[in-house]
């Protein structure tokens, strides 16, 4: 029994490496590690990441295998939380394949086992041999994945309303800062696993609060007053925090879906600190609301048709929304569609929105050094797509390395080729230099014009400032310790000399967990870095800061309330979009 269960299983992983999910032929034996020819390790890990939705209830299908009611519930829970990610809450196919009764059905129970076990080589996690699933799990998942999709709920504004809470109200707010905080100098850091943020003084580097809020916090935007900062849990909780509070804490919150990415505010001129926007994943829209007390006013789905083939989607999900400095409107990136949506907030009775075609899928961005011009990852496309907020449209789509992952991405003068934005890459080890200046360097304007090759793979932030003549690029996702526990700095008077190691994981003397090294930040005066040790939730954790002049160790921060610290946003940096 033992021998024909391993034939069937080697059959089954030899069909699954050469047939419809895409992948290449497999290497490897089924009791050997998973590889994935043409796969880097950083691209399993960042497509690996878990999904928050929590699962609503929906009958199983009669033509199915049968399941049990708690294996269904069960099943639903590890689909949205490991699956829905790359395939779509619908299954309909997103960064990944599609996953619908109509393809998995014909497939069978133990194809369905051995690819959720191994793998593929198109870039699937190893769900089981990584023992993330149990043998229980996978057989559970494979039935699971041969019903009809379990369709989550809307989420409306009655269902919004349900949640918004006005915790203190603006009439009994502070009239003025009431706190001894340099706020200019204040950091937001995400505690991921605990559903918080710690706010940091960055002169004394003390914990001024640890404020609740949605689970892995994925982003913090400041007002444009610098008072308010907005932040958004991967579960869809926008929280509003007043800075002008003897301790800054909560005044508003509210849940805008079952998950989401995204928050931005108002910016142009007359319209400071009035709206707040935050896009959803799920279910796929945007909502505009109150700027001081987060009501929801005006809910805008983005379904649609993709660009290229103009083929529906159900699911395009909102990746990253800036404020635009020239006109009253927000810069909405919609993933699947490869839309980038210019919506007008000058008269949301009258909503005008224009519609810019890019490229599949779009993900985060950053203006160029004048705010102008933002540039966004289009990152299974490989390339940058670049938006003219001035005149709303299309300036260009740049081609770069694999799987683009800029953050914010970094400005700077590039002593040959003059103004450049920056991205590093999750798929390679590449940071390409892209010319922003098409006014004196036109011949360089929207162009590769130069590329560096970092420490690897794996890449999810690069940073550097005005004051700085640093570049310093994280691959907190790279399969190797060594790398991902530290950074590459580029010597931005000279890049072509070699970089710099600096061995941030080391420098913060914890001796266990995978101590992956993430994000750099600066502090409002450009002199410092800082730089998350990002660790198990259960081990310990800590921000590191780093002189920017010498490039050496000058503060940790350490205190067992750092619970997985990942993303941290200085606040005159983000009110200002400094990078």
């Amino acid at each position: 029994m033992r021998n024909s269960t391993f034939r069937l299983r080697t059959a089954t992983l030899a069909v699954v490496a050469t047939l419809a999910f895409g992948a290449a032929q497999a290497q490897q034996k089924p009791e050997a590690k998973p590889v994935h020819p043409g796969t880097p390790k950083e691209d399993l890990m960042y497509r690996g990441a878990p999904v928050p939705i929590k699962p609503e209830e929906a009958p199983p299908q009669p033509k199915a295998p049968p399941m049990t009611a708690a294996e269904f519930e069960r099943a639903k829970q590890i689909y949205f939380e490991r699956c829905a990610g790359c395939h779509g809450v619908l299954r309909k196919g997103a960064t990944g394949k599609p996953l619908t009764p109509d393809i998995t059905l014909p497939r069978g129970t133990d194809y369905l086992k051995v690819f959720i076990n191994y793998g593929s080589p198109a870039g699937m996690p190893n769900w089981g041999t990584s023992g993330q699933l149990s043998d229980q799990d996978v057989d559970m998942m494979a039935r699971f994945l041969q019903h009809e999709a379990p369709t989550p709920p809307e989420f409306g504004m009655k269902e919004m309303k349900a949640t918004w809470k006005v915790i203190v109200p603006p009439e009994k707010r502070p009239k003025k800062k009431e706190n001894k905080i340099n706020l200019d100098n204040l950091f937001s850091v995400t505690l991921r696993d605990s559903g918080e943020v710690a706010l940091i003084d960055g002169d004394t580097k003390q914990i001024v609060n640890i404020v609740k809020t949605g689970y892995a916090v994925h982003i913090s935007r400041t007002s444009n007053s610098g008072r308010y900062l907005y932040v958004i849990g991967r579960d869809a909780k926008v929280n509003l925090i007043d800075l002008w509070m003897p301790k800054p804490d909560n005044v508003a919150e509210i849940k805008v879906g079952l998950e989401a990415r995204s928050v931005e505010t108002s910016k142009y001129k007359g319209f400071e600190d009035r709206y707040a926007i935050a896009g959803s994943y799920w279910p796929p829209q945007f909502v505009i609301m109150k700027g001081e007390t987060l009501e929801p006013l005006k809910i805008h789905a983005t379904r649609g048709m993709t660009v290229g083939d103009q083929e529906y989607h159900p699911e395009p999900r909102v990746a990253s929304i800036v404020a635009s400095h020239f006109k009253p409107e927000f810069v909405v990136n919609v993933k699947e569609t490869g839309k980038i949506l210019m919506v007008n907030y000058k008269d949301l009775n009258n909503l005008e929105i224009t519609e810019i075609g890019a490229a599949r899928f779009l993900h985060d961005g950053g203006w160029d050094s004048t705010k102008r011009y933002f540039l966004v990852a289009a990152n299974q496309s490989n390339k940058i797509a670049v938006v003219d907020s001035k005149e709303d449209r299309l300036a260009s789509l740049v081609d770069v390395g694999k799987i683009p992952h800029p953050g914010r991405g970094a400005n700077f003068i590039d002593p040959k080729f003059g103004p450049v934005w920056a991205t590093g890459h999750l798929g390679d080890e590449t940071i390409s230099l892209i010319g922003t200046d098409p006014k004196k360097h036109k011949a360089n304007a929207w162009k590769v014009v130069r590329t560096l090759k970092g420490q690897g793979g794996g890449s999810l932030f690069i940073k550097t400032h005005p004051k700085s003549s640093h570049l310093y690029v994280d691959t907190a996702l790279n399969p190797d310790a060594k790398i991902s526990q530290s950074v590459a700095v580029f010597d931005l008077k000279d890049l072509s000399q070699p970089f710099k190691v600096l061995p941030i994981a080391q420098w913060a003397g914890i001796k266990e967990g995978p101590q992956r090294v993430v994000q750099p930040e600066f502090n409002r005066a450009g002199d410092e870095v800082w730089f998350s040790v990002w660790n198990g939730k259960e081990q310990e954790s800590a921000i590191v800061v780093v002189d920017d002049k010498t490039l050496k160790l000058k503060h940790v921060i350490k205190d067992k309330r750092l619970v997985t610290p990942t993303g941290k946003f200085n606040i005159y940096n983000t009110q200002h979009d400094v990078y």
